[in-house]
């Protein structure tokens, strides 16, 4: 098990990319939450096996259609206890 906090930047506000990412995430079996910043960036929290967390960042560099992603900061986090997969406000 692993966690990993995500600063996604680019154009990632108002095309659906927190609902996509939490959807991506609960597809893989990912726990942890995801968010808007105020500087228009998204941050994301995932935990889980090392594969299935490659496999949700490598969908973070794209996102859903509408999103044009730069650059995705990625940073290692110790471990929390998430039961699920949230969209925070």
């Amino acid at each position: 098990m692993q966690q990993v906090k995500l600063r996604i930047k680019g154009k990632v506000q108002g095309v659906y990319f927190r609902a996509s990412t939490r959807d991506k995430a609960v597809q893989l079996g990912i726990k942890g939450w995801v968010k808007n910043e105020a500087d228009g960036s998204v941050t994301a929290v995932g935990q889980g096996s090392v594969e299935v967390l490659e496999q949700w960042i490598n969908w973070c560099h794209s996102g859903p259609e509408f999103a044009k992603v730069e650059t995705v900061e990625q940073e290692k986090l110790p471990l929390s206890d998430f039961q699920q997969f949230n969209i925070l406000r």
